[in-house]
C-alpha cells in the first residue's frame, strides 16, 4: 500500500512538473510569437521608407546626405532585426536592434525636419499618404511593442517564481528582455501640415 501511495505522489510530481515545463515553454513561445508581430511591423515601415525618400528625393536635391543618412540606417536597422529574429533571446542580437532603430529615428526625424522647408513637398499628396502610412504603422508598431514586452513579462514571472523556478533553471530557460525601442513619440512621423 505504501508503494502504491509512493508510486502515486511520484507520478503526481512528474505530472505537476511536466505541467509546469509545458507552462514555460508555452509563455516563451508566446514571447517569440509577439516578437514575430514586431517584425511584421518594422518590415513594413522598412519598406516604406524608400518609397518615401522616393517621393521626397525631387523636392530634397540639396539634401542628398539627409536621403543617403535615411537609406544607410533603414539598412542597420534592418540587419539589426535579421538577427534579432533569428535569436530574440540574443542580448547582443536586441542591442543591434534598438541600436539601429534609434539611427533610424534619428535619420527620419531629421528628413522630417528638412521637409518643412519645402511646401511643395507639404502639399504633395503621395508624401502625405505615405507619412500617413509610416504614422500609423508607428502606432501598430507601438501596440506590438507593448505585447511583446508584456509577453516577456508574463514569461520571466514563470521562470522566477516559485514553483517554475525549479523547472525553468533546470532545464535552462533563460530570461527574456523586453525590446526598447526609442519610444513612441520620437518615432512617430510628425504630421505635415498645409498651412
Amino acid at each position: 500500500m505504501k508503494l502504491l501511495l509512493l508510486l502515486a505522489a511520484l507520478v503526481a510530481l512528474g505530472l505537476f512538473a511536466i505541467s509546469l515545463y509545458n507552462a514555460l515553454i508555452t509563455a516563451r513561445n508566446a514571447y517569440r510569437n509577439a516578437f514575430a508581430q514586431i517584425d511584421v511591423q518594422l518590415n513594413r515601415r522598412y519598406d516604406l521608407i524608400p518609397n518615401l525618400v522616393e517621393a521626397v528625393k525631387g523636392y530634397l536635391q540639396h539634401e542628398r546626405e539627409t536621403l543617403q543618412a535615411v537609406m544607410a540606417a533603414r539598412q542597420q536597422a534592418q540587419s539589426g532585426l535579421h538577427q534579432a529574429k533569428t535569436r530574440p533571446e540574443d542580448p547582443v542580437a536586441r542591442a543591434a536592434l534598438e541600436q539601429g532603430e534609434q539611427r533610424l529615428g534619428s535619420a527620419l526625424g531629421r528628413l522630417f525636419a528638412v521637409s518643412e522647408a519645402y511646401p511643395e513637398l507639404k502639399a504633395n499628396e503621395t508624401v502625405l499618404q505615405l507619412m500617413e502610412e509610416l504614422s500609423s504603422t508607428e502606432n501598430r508598431l507601438a501596440y506590438a511593442r507593448q505585447a511583446h514586452n508584456d509577453a516577456v513579462m508574463d514569461y520571466n514571472n514563470r521562470c522566477e517564481t516559485f514553483p517554475g523556478s525549479l523547472v525553468a533553471r533546470r532545464f535552462g530557460f533563460r530570461l527574456a528582455q523586453p525590446l526598447a525601442l526609442p519610444d513612441a513619440d520620437a518615432r512617430q512621423a510628425p504630421r505635415i501640415s498645409l498651412s
